[in-house]
């Protein structure tokens, strides 16, 4: 079962970016600040969907992630990240029901399970350590700039928002979130009517839960924290309106199996943005390379991309179409559509 925890990179690279400044430092409200200042010379009022467009923005989007029917009971009026505790939904078809906790909501398939388990691989178990989800903002993200030519939290909040204009205004999945950095920046920004922090981590969304918290006057009334694993999304079909995956592409065990699952839970002409790192170039060179990324994807359940072309044929063949790919080294940024 591919899980949502994902945020890692193998690939060396050099660049001369300043990651250091801000090395085990916590995003401040100045580094938002800076971000939205930015963004918002891209983003105008005509760029927002209008409140008769906004499909899904008055609906619950939640959904059984069984069997994808939408679950007809809700315990808190009004979902936010300050009524999970209270919430709980209740599935008639496959009769189960689900809970929310003081962090989050666990929509799992095998939430509330007393005996079962199963074990994950090593890329999802990490970071669901508690010490891997303090450092994630506290370092541990930062390095991506270093290792994989990530141009950094800021820049590619601007760059997605950018590919995001057809669909602001309405709802989006922060998927594979970690600590929250995107989704809080999503939540903050006010361009989203609903904002889904969603991770398989429970140990990444606590710690999401702690950074809203910290903040004054933090707009939690449309965000909400979502336990839930990448290849059974528990929204309802063609119910969303954008999915972001920041770093998390090559971790998850069946890429395909994931961008499948986000095609289905985007609403017609929904957007998908991606960052992830190729190794291509001089590690083309390497011996045997296609054969090196089987054994890692097998021992480590990550999977490494060797092109750009890769990335288009996997967004194309879950039937997303209208892909762009844009490149700073290592670091790729992809964007999709589901067709209209």
């Amino acid at each position: 079962m591919a899980s949502l925890s994902c945020h890692f990179v193998l690939a060396p690279s050099r660049i001369g970016l300043n990651s250091t400044r801000t090395l085990l430092k916590p995003w401040s409200t100045q580094s938002f600040a800076r971000v939205f200042a930015r963004a918002s010379i891209t983003v105008t009022e005509s760029d927002l969907i209008s409140n008769d467009e906004k499909v899904t923005a008055n609906k619950s989007l939640l959904a059984c992630p069984i069997c994808y029917e939408p679950f007809n009971s809700i315990g808190a009026t009004q979902l936010s990240v300050n009524t999970s505790a209270q919430s709980s939904f209740h599935c008639c078809t496959c009769r189960k029901e689900y809970f929310g906790n003081e962090t989050h909501l666990n929509l799992t398939v095998a939430s509330g399970s007393n005996a079962y388990d199963e074990s994950m691989p090593a890329s999802t178990e990490i970071f669901r350590t508690p010490v891997v989800s303090f450092l994630y903002e506290r370092g541990w993200r930062q390095t991506f700039s270093v290792l994989g030519g990530f141009p950094g939290a800021e820049k590619e909040f601007e760059m997605m928002i950018d590919y995001l204009k057809p669909v602001l205004g309405g709802n989006i999945i922060d998927a594979s979130c970690g600590s929250g950095m995107f989704s809080r920046l999503f939540a903050k920004s006010g361009l989203f009517s609903r904002v889904v922090a969603l991770d398989f981590s429970e140990n990444m969304l606590q710690e999401c839960f702690k950074f809203i918290k910290e903040e004054e006057n933090f707009p939690t009334e449309n965000l909400i924290l979502v336990r839930a694993d990448i290849s059974r999304l528990p929204f309802a079909t063609s119910s969303i309106d954008a999915v972001h995956a920041g770093a998390a592409l090559h971790c998850w065990p069946s890429p395909s199996a994931a961008v499948a699952e986000i095609s289905r839970v985007l609403r017609p002409g929904g957007v998908f943005v991606a960052t992830t790192y190729i190794l291509d170039g001089l590690y083309s060179l390497i011996p045997l390379l296609g054969s090196v990324r089987q054994i890692i994807g097998e021992i480590s359940g990550s999977h490494i991309f060797l092109s750009e072309g890769e990335l288009k044929d996997l967004c194309a063949t879950c039937g997303l179409l209208d892909i762009t790919v844009v490149r700073n080294r290592r670091f790729v940024m992809i964007s999709a559509r589901k067709p209209s």
